[in-house]
């Protein structure tokens, strides 16, 4: 089996023509599962926090089940990188998407018995979900040539677009249904969820072969290869490719994008219902909030690839930070200017995850790629996290204006973070001509 497994690679190694084939069929495959991975997600986001806020009976740790779900999607990510490096993206992933429906199943029951525990042991299981979603942007650059690589996570991700948006809107359907079956109407979305995750598992299992992953790290090991059979030079051409400092760069533009679109999102909707909005416009807002999330990504793979990551970092915190401002300004019964806030803040954070994760990826080699990607989305999630929690304490005891105003500041520290990458590396490197300009 192992030596058919090599001739299926070799194959692909030894021709381009392959190569390009495997690539288009492979991002098909990611586009099909992220359609399904979207509308997996967008039940957390949606009615997470109101699911608590019933049982809890307070909106001081609303934010508690995003916390719970980012934590347990910083574990996730942390393994199923580590799978995706030894094994491949197949395994990896669909491993993520179905080990996310189980946690879904959890949360419907859970909140069928009204039980608190049982709840927030399936909602952090529930996370794995959320960061395989993210990772699967991974896996259609992986045979991506250099000036495809944005592009290529665009793809992965506006697909995301169908699924999530539709998951919001369909709050009040799935609630329907899920009454009809004598489950609490707040579950219903996880019913969606559940079903979601685990096609988006599946798909991957049965579809994502060859996997891309190895066939890239067999076509890095033949070009290292032929470098030289000198050892010194290999190692020399090995250390070239990883660029700590785009690695921590790139890492800390999606941490601080992260974390300050999750702290305002999670507590929007309960922001929104404390000044008589129902369900169907929350979810109507979140859908158009994560709409701008991913439907943009195509439109701003290709701004990446042609004017730089450094242009679209500054483009990701002074949108973040207008975004910030709006939601500190916006009253609580002004539905239009709240969206608008949340329209803004899924942009910036669009324009903060391509243009890091280009980022990560210039800045890593076929031998730790997969891993740096899991650790890099293990300190999103946790920065999810933080955001989470200290979202529903900082509206609890201040407001969502104060959440607004801090949102904007931390925003603002992605400028300067990615002007001193550029400045290191052109003090390093003079005559290096880098596509991060």
């Amino acid at each position: 089996m192992r030596k058919k497994d090599s001739l299926g690679l070799a194959h692909y190694v030894d021709s381009i023509e392959a190569q390009q084939k495997l690539y288009k069929r492979s991002l098909f495959v990611v586009v099909m599962s992220q359609i399904f991975g979207g509308a997996g997600l967008a039940a957390g986001i949606t009615v997470g926090a109101l699911i608590a806020r019933d049982m809890l009976g307070t909106a001081s740790f609303a934010g508690l089940p995003a916390a719970l779900f980012t934590l347990g999607s910083a574990l996730a990510a942390f393994l199923v990188g580590r799978i995706s490096q030894r094994f491949g993206r197949r395994y990896g992933l669909s491993l993520g998407f179905i080990t996310g429906g189980i946690g879904a199943i959890g949360v419907i029951f859970a909140t069928t018995m009204d039980n608190v525990l049982l709840l927030f042991i399936s909602l952090f299981v529930y996370g794995a979900g959320t960061s395989t979603n993210l990772q699967a942007r991974y896996a259609g650059t992986d045979l991506a040539s250099d000036k495809q690589r944005a592009t290529a996570i665009s793809i992965a991700m506006v697909s995301t677009t169908i699924g999530a948006v539709a998951g919001p809107n369909l709050v009040t359907p799935m609630g329907n249904f899920a009454m009809t079956l004598g489950i609490p109407a707040l579950a219903g979305p996880f019913i969606l969820a559940a079903a979601a995750y685990l096609v988006a598992g599946l798909t991957l299992f049965f579809y994502l072969r060859p996997d891309p992953f190895l066939v890239a790290r067999a076509i890095a090991v033949k070009q290292e290869r032929q470098v030289d059979s000198n050892t010194t030079t290999v190692n020399k051409t090995r250390q070239s490719k990883v660029n700590r400092i785009g690695i921590f760069v790139g890492a800390m533009v999606l941490v601080l994008s992260h974390l300050v679109m999750v702290a305002i999102m999670t507590m929007t909707p309960i922001h929104m219902q404390n000044h008589g909005s129902g369900l169907t416009v929350v979810g109507m807002v979140i859908s158009l909030h994560i709409a701008a999330m991913y439907l943009p990504s195509l439109g701003t793979g290709l701004l990446v690839d042609k004017f730089g990551r450094t242009v679209m970092v500054i483009a990701s915190g002074v949108t973040l930070s207008i975004a910030g401002l709006l939601a500190a300004f916006s009253p609580g019964d002004s539905l239009v200017w709240l969206t608008i806030a949340l329209i803004m803040l899924g942009l910036g954070w669009n324009f903060g995850l391509i243009s890091g994760t280009a980022i990560i990826i210039d800045s890593t080699d076929m031998t730790t790629r997969a891993k740096t990607q899991g650790s890099v989305d293990v300190w999103v999630a946790l920065a999810g996290t933080a955001g989470s929690i200290l979202s529903g304490i900082i509206v609890a005891y201040s407001s969502y204006a104060v959440l607004g105003f801090l949102g904007m500041y931390l925003s603002l520290l992605l400028i300067p973070l990615i002007v001193w990458k550029r400045f290191k590396e052109k003090k390093e490197h003079p005559k290096l001509n880098d596509r991060s300009r």
